[in-house]
């Protein structure tokens, strides 16, 4: 693949078409520029957690320059420290997120140059210039991204939202985005989270308040709040609920500990006394308590599912007490939360969520939001990323709407020249997903997976055969049955397969009983024959023979 050393290529290989495991690719002479590493969650039994296969950038390595990062989100860092053995470039982040950054590489194991840079500076990598523009998410520090090359300025807006009063950090720099659009800028590639949603998503200001009138709603109740870890000024908003309500703030979950951890190392809790841990929160009285923890989605391993089922060794919900979701449901996590909330209903929980009190804002922008971005940055292109197929339909829709010259609607893998008569898709590169499976990253649509669906659907069928080497049986076939049967029912089943595969060995020629794979394969085809006839599906089954 030759690539024109003069124009600037874009390529995403996660977050478009989806929602999270961003990553996307720059190339510009030569060299390719990586904005995000990220991860997005799995309920695949076994599988928590799912990043972009990074093999095509892996195969030109040696001219992979930098990973820039925009901010602290899992789905634009969460990769970091199980991929970037394979990449090995320097990383480039402001203070919050470097410092995360560099707690998971520690865990990891990893000694990785990341080169912190400060708010609102700028980096000269190889020859792109990166300069960092402060903007408001859900999150300190998210930055624009201004990509600066000899061929044109890219405007990366990672995760944003336009929020007149945010409680944490700054407020947006339009000064320096309506800068880049009088200077000229040649690609928009924009977050497309909430461009159904019209209007503007607002501010987290008014959140606060909400917050504490709620919980004053709830006098001798023990009242935990689930929200996004990494929302430090919800956390904030959360623990100015206790302060109002007299209350103490405990937190649960591991990842609230690690941000608050950095917050207050970079002074963004300099208001607030030390959080009560874990185990200390769980001697205050039920009302003097407000507790903090994560698991809004319903994960699995997170702290509230953990309390719901009784299984937390030191925080009790009784009947009569309050969980409150300050969170919104990221697509896909539907089924889990619905469940989670259900398990705390039935044992006389009182669950509030956003659709409930206005507990919760979006970091994402909305319709007026994107408009008033493309009347700031007049670009001459926009590239909708960070979306589902109709997120990115939509908001290349809206722009075209709004005079945008260009628009080009990517899906993970396409190779995009981005030129000043506008975007062409010139390759299709390969792409797809690795799953973290332990301590080890496997194809997500590789056989391993491919196996354990096959499992989990149709149960799983062990034939071995003790055969003399004259070609008669040592023993009876043993036959082991996983996920088809149990009670009476299995040992009838065995048995009729048992029968099925002595009956099928003997109508074999004598020669053929010599023959181990032809003895294995006639073996399968009795077996399935046999389970399929009892339940319709046709079961994964394998064959031993051995010779004694």
């Amino acid at each position: 693949m030759e690539l024109d050393p003069n124009k600037i290529y874009f390529l995403p290989l996660g977050g478009s078409g989806e929602i999270g495991m961003n990553l996307n690719l720059y190339h510009y002479r030569g060299k390719w520029l990586m904005v995000d590493l990220g991860i997005t969650f799995d309920q695949t039994p076994g599988i928590e957690v799912l990043m972009p296969d990074t093999n095509f950038i892996e195969e030109h390595a040696q001219n992979l320059i930098g990973i820039v990062l925009t901010h602290a989100h899992e789905d634009h860092i969460g990769a970091v420290p199980y991929l970037w053995s394979r990449l090995r470039c320097p990383l480039f982040a402001t203070p919050f997120t470097a410092s995360l950054v560099r707690h998971k590489l520690q865990e990891a194991g990893l000694t990785a140059p990341l080169h912190e840079i400060p708010l609102s500076g700028g980096v000269d990598i190889g020859p792109f210039t990166v300069d960092f523009i402060q903007i408001t998410h859900s999150i300190p520090e998210p930055n624009v991204l201004a990509i600066r090359t000899a061929a044109g300025t890219i405007v990366h807006t990672g995760d944003w939202k336009i929020d007149p009063h945010p409680l944490i950090g700054k407020s947006t720099d339009v000064k320096a985005l309506k800068k880049l659009g009088d200077e000229g800028v040649l690609a928009l590639v924009c977050d497309s989270t909430n461009v159904f949603v019209p209007g503007h998503s607002g501010s987290e200001k008014p959140i606060r308040k909400n917050l504490i009138d709620l919980v004053s709603q709830f006098p001798g109740k023990r009242v935990l709040i689930a929200c996004f870890a990494s929302n430090v000024a919800r956390v904030a908003s959360c623990a100015e609920a206790a302060k109002a309500n007299g209350r103490f703030v405990g937190l649960v979950g591991r990842s609230l500990h690690r941000i608050d951890e950095v917050a207050r190392k970079l002074n963004y809790f300099k208001d607030y006394p030390p959080f009560l841990n874990h185990h200390d929160a769980g001697f205050l009285d039920r009302s003097d308590s407000l507790i903090i923890c994560t698991g809004s989605q319903g994960e699995q391993r997170a702290a509230l599912l953990r309390i719901a089922k009784g299984e937390d060794k030191h925080i009790s919900l009784e009947k009569g007490d309050v969980v409150i979701f300050s969170s919104r449901q990221i697509p896909g996590n539907e089924k889990a939360i619905t469940s989670l909330q259900n398990l705390l209903v039935r044992n006389g929980i009182q669950v509030v969520t956003a659709n409930d009190h206005d507990i919760h804002v979006s970091g994402h922008p909305c319709r007026d939001e994107l408009i008033q971005m493309y009347s700031w940055i007049r670009p001459k292109i926009v590239v909708p990323v960070h979306g589902e197929d109709h997120h990115i339909q939509e908001q290349a829709q809206l722009a075209l709407m709004n005079n945008v010259p260009f628009v080009i609607a990517p899906h993970n893998g396409d190779l995009i020249a981005l030129t000043e008569s506008g975007a062409e898709l010139v390759d299709q590169v390969p792409h797809g997903r690795l799953a973290l499976d332990g301590k080890k990253l496997i194809p997500y649509r590789g056989s391993i997976m491919h196996d354990r669906h096959r499992l989990m659907s149709t149960g799983h069928a062990l034939v071995t055969l003790l055969l003399k080497k004259k070609g008669t049986f040592s023993h009876p076939p043993s036959v082991l049955l996983i996920g088809v049967a149990e009670g009476e029912q299995l040992e009838t089943l065995v048995a009729h397969c048992i029968g099925a595969i002595e009956e099928a060995f003997l109508g074999l020629p004598l020669e053929e009983r010599m023959n181990d794979e032809t003895i294995a394969e006639a073996t399968r085809i009795a077996t399935r024959r046999i389970l399929s006839n009892y339940y319709g599906k046709k079961t994964l089954t394998h064959v031993q023979v051995y010779r004694v």
